[in-house]
This record gives C-alpha cells, sequence and structure tokens, in this order.
C-alpha cells in the first residue's frame, strides 16, 4: 500500500474516532499515522518529528514517491 493510499484510509477511518477530529489532538493523529508508515518512511519521517497532520502525509507522499523513484532506478542498471 502507498503512502497516498494508506493516508485516504487513514482519514476515511480517523471519521469515527471523534478524538481525531479536534485541534487538540493533532500530534496524536501525526504520531499514530507514523506509527501505521513502512519502516523506511517512519525513519525518515520519524526525526523531522512533523506535528502538523498535512505537512507530515504531504512529506510521508514525498519519501515514498523518491524511495520508488530510487528503488527504480537501481532496477533498471
Amino acid at each position: 500500500m502507498s503512502v497516498a493510499e494508506y493516508s485516504v484510509k487513514f482519514e476515511s477511518l480517523c471519521a469515527f474516532s471523534p478524538h481525531y477530529n479536534t485541534v487538540e489532538a493533532e500530534e496524536d493523529k501525526c504520531v499514530k499515522f507514523e506509527s501505521g508508515l513502512p519502516p523506511d518512511i517512519k525513519h525518515i519521517i520519524g526525526f523531522a518529528e512533523i506535528r502538523y497532520f498535512p505537512t507530515l502525509v504531504a512529506k510521508s507522499r514525498i519519501c515514498d514517491e523518491d524511495g520508488k523513484a530510487k528503488s527504480n532506478f537501481y532496477k533498471a542498471m
């Protein structure tokens, strides 16, 4: 599952949890989202300690896309 697919699924499931739909829970939502990321992306994103959800999703997607591009590049060699 790509990070884009994961973020869509995560957002749809958050609709069922009132806790994650409050401003006060933004950091909790970010921590929960990070915990479901693939280990390689979690390792990179974890050091940044991003606690604004839209930014976290955007940076995670970039890491995912870059990782796939890097993998495809080295497969072609």
